[in-house]
């Protein structure tokens, strides 16, 4: 039985991955006089002169909500709210698991930017996070941006869990190349929100350079080739015109394929099988590639490594460097909450990234990354952020 299948099967046999449990048994009369009424009205009565006590009083501390629209749910696009709820029991398993942290997936049956900002202020009472999830770019983009000053950490994981993972990535996998960040020449396949995020962040758009050293050449690519100045089919695409901006100094045009001549390092955030071997064979010495299309790479890791390949990534667990979000938003979460902070922060990210690569005992050409399983980077992640 191959793997969807089992997983099917195994989702059926659970009936749903998740269940809310009582820290309370409510066997007596008096436990439930102090859970329930009349107990209950003078915590009530607390919060109301004091919100923040609801940190102290309620599950807020340590609980956030996942927010999906179901626009961009994995490799398999805008499939709506109900199948994207799989996904989000899973995420919050992953939360639960390695964190600590409750988190409660929101499935919206809605894909207007205004009503899901509207919606989120309206539920924040109740959550110390929000975590934004699987929604389709451009509209993430505004979406995560008006949410900013909420007085509570919004973060869009398939933006920035991404690019966090992908720069530790990065930072292990070019010294194992003996290359220097600010040497290489990237190319990012996928101008969405995980390609925009990556690329801001690899760039240290809105960051110190003592703390973060920025790619020396970047270009991004979407379906139709380089992104330039000279395309005029982004010139009401608000989010592909900033790219323009920040990347692509030298106004390159052409196809991936183009793009990819010469290049240090090759990320994949777009669909399956649009890399050939040829395309490898292009690239400079010791060519890094993260292929983290799912649940299909870009270029299946064996066709990469017979083409010459020095490190290879994907998003998969089931082969070698698994570079997924999964091994970072736990931590940064947890160090947020841990440190009450309003917002996080792109000084958060890179110490988040740095953080999850100091992590790796024994680094190799097949370990540039934790296993997600070994837990330990939580911790240190969560130190990372919280300083």
């Amino acid at each position: 039985m191959d793997i969807y299948k089992e997983s099917v099967k195994y989702h059926q046999k659970l009936g749903g991955k998740l269940s809310i449990n009582s820290k309370v048994p409510l066997k007596t009369m008096k436990e439930l006089s102090l859970v329930y009424t009349p107990g209950v009205a003078e915590v009530c009565r607390i919060i109301h002169k004091d919100p923040a006590r609801a940190y102290e009083l309620t599950m807020k501390k340590d609980t956030i909500a996942i927010v999906t629209d179901g626009s961009a749910v994995l490799g398999l696009g805008n499939i709506g709210p109900e199948a994207a709820l799989p996904v989000m029991e899973g995420k919050a398993m992953i939360f639960k698991e390695f964190a600590g942290i409750n988190a409660v997936p929101i499935c919206l049956n809605t894909q207007n930017a205004f009503e899901i900002i509207n919606i989120v202020k309206n539920i924040a009472p109740g959550f110390a996070g929000i975590n934004l999830e699987d929604i389709a770019a451009p509209r993430c983009f505004e979406i995560e941006g008006s949410l900013q000053d909420i007085g509570i950490p919004v973060f869009h994981d398939d933006q920035h869990g991404t690019a966090i993972v992908l720069l530790a990535a990065l930072i292990n996998a070019a010294k194992l190349a003996g290359k220097e960040l600010g040497e290489l020449k990237v190319v990012i396949n996928g101008a969405g929100a995980a390609g925009t995020a990556i690329a801001e962040l690899l760039l240290c758009v809105g960051q110190e350079k003592d703390v973060c050293q920025p790619v020396k050449q970047l270009l991004v690519c979407d379906s139709k080739g380089i992104i330039s100045h000279s395309r005029k089919d982004i010139a009401t695409d608000f989010s592909k015109k900033k790219l323009a901006r920040l990347t692509n100094r030298k106004n390159v045009k052409g196809l991936l394929s183009d793009a990819i001549k010469e290049a240090d390092v090759f990320i994949g955030v777009s669909v399956g099988n649009v890399v050939t071997q040829e395309m490898i064979k292009s690239m400079g010495e010791k060519p890094i590639v993260f292929a983290m299309a799912n649940p299909t790479p870009e270029i299946d890791p064996k066709d990469a490594e017979k083409a010459g390949a020095f490190i290879i990534g994907t998003g998969r667990s089931d082969y070698p460097n698994q570079v997924n979000n999964a091994l970072v938003f736990p931590g940064v979460f947890k160090g947020a909450l841990g440190a009450k902070a309003p917002q996080i922060t792109r000084e958060m990210k890179v110490a988040a990234a740095y953080a999850l690569a100091q992590s790796v005992d024994k680094l190799s050409r097949d370990k540039v990354l934790p296993n997600i399983l070994d837990k330990n980077y939580v911790e240190n992640i969560v130190s990372a952020v919280k300083k």
